[in-house]
């Protein structure tokens, strides 16, 4: 299917275009915001072409289409009438849902994720010096002072970054916010870091008793102080008249919140922050890697809840104190793991749509962003995703016990290898990154996926054991001559354009190019599987044989649309009697195939299962011959 096609689909499947509030997109996903969730197909959504996996969270249903593909998905469902909103538009809808813990977490993310290409690009500055000093360089004096500036800057007004960045997501202006945040960081105050180190710098005394330094480093000081100012700044705004607005407002707001940055919010939550700090070491120090084992362990579940973005606080908080990131390496784990374990399920698997999804999905993670892996294969087959989480928590232990970390944070696996290039643990860093992709990729290949064809084999052997207990032991097969469901054209199996038929994994048969639309019954049988899209039917003959007829190829994407069944699962049927209808025309409108297959499902408890039939077949002809 062509893009269109797809964005067609994909609108029918959400519930049609009166479902959908509005659509955005990210770098990766669609972004849909619909009026009710019970309405959307997620089955046929999920297996659309170039769909690698969707799922709902924060209000909104995400469809991933990958980096580049999903611009132009994006672009057609517009063209057909989705309405479009920014992705602010959708992030103030999406704050309405969840609970309260989870609004916070996303609310952090809001602030600190527009921080993090400058902490990256510090942390990058900082491993080119270290780099320069490992190889024994020595750089003249200006040149080191401009390479502190590149390394310093980004830390010395973090505060500043941090109050900015809250005004803007709760509604201030954030030009105020930046001045008020600059002000916690002033020259004018003692260095919060001077101080600290116990020299002859000292804390100022205002009236007399209050201590006072400047919040350089500070992180939850400055948000709180971005939460109040901005809620006040509004407060001020509303009393205000507005021929005043644009003295008096910014002058009472930051006034006031100088006052109280500094004088209250400040050093109260300085200690506050102090202790998440120490409670965060504490963890990430306990003994023989444990800190790392746990967090390696739950970070992909952290992603699957939504909530990651705690770490961003937490990363901030270690870099501003310590210019070191321990999560960076143990996270780094995690996501490494989960590519891993989509490789091997790449590897393993024989069915081509899996494995085009599984490839471009590791790589995404092994740039940084796991949500394709996680939710468009290893979440759909789980054993591949909860093997993951024992492989990213052991690379976690080890990223612990080899003490790394990293000088920056917002990227990891391959980028994040920048990180470690200057501060003399790259090896280490990658000796890492291969331990997590090896116990991921071999956990996952050993134990964790076996392809559909495997998976039928087992059920049928547990049947059989299930009925040899019960004693319900069906008849042995017998021969028998299997007439045509399908009036119209024979076409070889390997003819048909759907590898899962054509390779035969699913049984020996054969297809018909249909010339009516009407599906007949090919023996005396017992209907087994009656889809409720009317698509396929499975039946079990009186002699033993089992057979799936499939009408047309990736018809199920039509959700029953042009299709009517007549019988349901347990009937008894005749050779000849109507199973069901189909409309052709509605099919090629749909951009699809009405090939039609019959499939013995059960052809492994034959000697033979052969097509007896060419050209065109009509109502009662034999198409296939089956001998035990």
């Amino acid at each position: 299917m062509n893009n269109q096609d797809i964005a067609k689909k994909v609108i029918e499947a959400l519930g049609g275009r009166e479902n959908v509030n509005s659509v955005a997109h990210c770098a990766t996903r669609l972004r849909v915001m619909v009026k009710d969730e019970g309405k959307i197909n997620k089955e046929v959504i999920e297996n659309l072409d170039k769909v690698q996996g969707a799922f709902f969270n924060s209000g909104q249903y995400q469809i991933i289409f990958g980096t580049g593909t999903v611009n132009k998905m994006y672009d057609e469902v517009v063209a057909l009438g989705l309405p479009t909103s920014s992705k602010e538009d959708m992030k103030a809808e999406a704050a309405k849902q969840g609970n309260w813990f989870q609004r916070a977490i996303r609310t952090f993310g809001d602030v600190f994720v527009p921080i993090i290409p400058v902490i990256v690009a510090t942390g990058l500055f900082m491993g080119v010096r270290g780099l320069m000093n490992a190889l024994g360089m020595t750089l003249p004096e200006d040149v080191t002072i401009y390479s502190q500036i590149l390394t310093d800057t980004a830390f010395i007004i973090l505060p500043g970054l941090v109050v900015w960045s809250t005004f803007r997501v709760f509604g201030g202006n954030p030009a105020v916010g930046i001045v008020l945040g600059m002000m916690l960081v002033s020259d004018s105050l003692p260095n919060a870091w001077a101080v600290a180190s116990g020299g002859e710098v000292t804390a100022m005394q205002f009236f007399g008793f209050i201590p006072v330094v400047g919040l350089q480093g500070s992180v939850l000081p400055a948000f709180i102080i971005g939460v109040v100012g901005a809620k006040f700044e509004k407060a001020v705004r509303k009393v205000v008249p507005d021929v005043l607005d644009l003295l008096v407002t910014p002058f009472v707001t930051l006034l006031v919140m100088s006052i109280l940055g500094l004088f209250v919010i400040g050093p109260v939550f300085h200690v506050v922050e102090n202790y998440i700090l120490i409670g965060t070491k504490a963890i990430l120090n306990l003994p023989f890697g444990l800190g790392g084992f746990l967090i390696g362990g739950v970070h992909q579940l952290i992603v699957v809840s939504g909530v990651h973005h705690i770490f961003n606080l937490l990363e901030v908080q270690l870099l501003a104190a310590d210019h070191a990131n321990p999560f960076n390496a143990i996270i780094t784990a995690a996501m490494t793991a989960q590519g891993a374990a989509t490789v091997a399920v790449g590897v393993k698997t024989k069915n081509p749509k899996l494995k085009t999804l599984a490839f471009p999905a590791a790589l995404s993670a092994f740039l940084g962003i796991t949500e394709p892996a996680i939710f468009g294969v290893n979440l759909r087959f789980r054993k591949p995703f909860f093997l993951s989480l024992i492989a990213g928590a052991i690379g976690g232990g080890l990223a612990s016990i080899l003490g790394l970390a990293g000088t920056g944070n917002g990227i990891t696996v391959i980028p994040g290898t920048m990180l470690y290039i200057g501060n003399g643990q790259l090896l280490q860093y990658l000796l890492m990154v291969a331990v997590s992709f090896v116990l991921g990729f071999a956990l996952t290949y050993m134990f964790g996926y076996e392809d559909e064809k495997e998976v039928a084999s087992e059920v049928a052997t547990e049947r059989l054991v299930q009925e040899e207990t019960t004693g319900n032991i069906p008849v042995a097969p017998q021969n028998e001559t299997i007439q045509t469901p399908i009036v119209g054209d024979v076409v070889a199996l390997e003819n048909v354009n759907d590898p899962v038929f054509s390779s035969g994994a699913m049984g020996q048969g054969i297809a018909v190019k249909p010339s009516q639309g009407v599906v007949y019954a090919p023996a005396d049988a017992e209907v087994s599987i009656a889809f409720a899209t009317g698509h396929a039917y499975g039946l079990k003959t009186a002699n033993g044989a089992e057979i799936l007829i499939h009408v047309g190829i990736d018809t199920v994407t039509m959700n029953g649309e042009g299709f009517e069944q007549k019988v349901a699962q347990g009937d008894k049927v005749k050779a000849g009697d109507v199973l069901g209808t189909f409309d052709s025309n509605k099919i090629a409108a749909a951009g699809l195939d009405d090939t039609t297959m019959v499939i013995v499902t059960n052809t492994a408890d034959y000697a033979s299962v052969t097509p007896v039939a060419s050209g065109s077949v009509v109502k009662g002809d034999a198409i296939i011959e089956v001998k035990a």
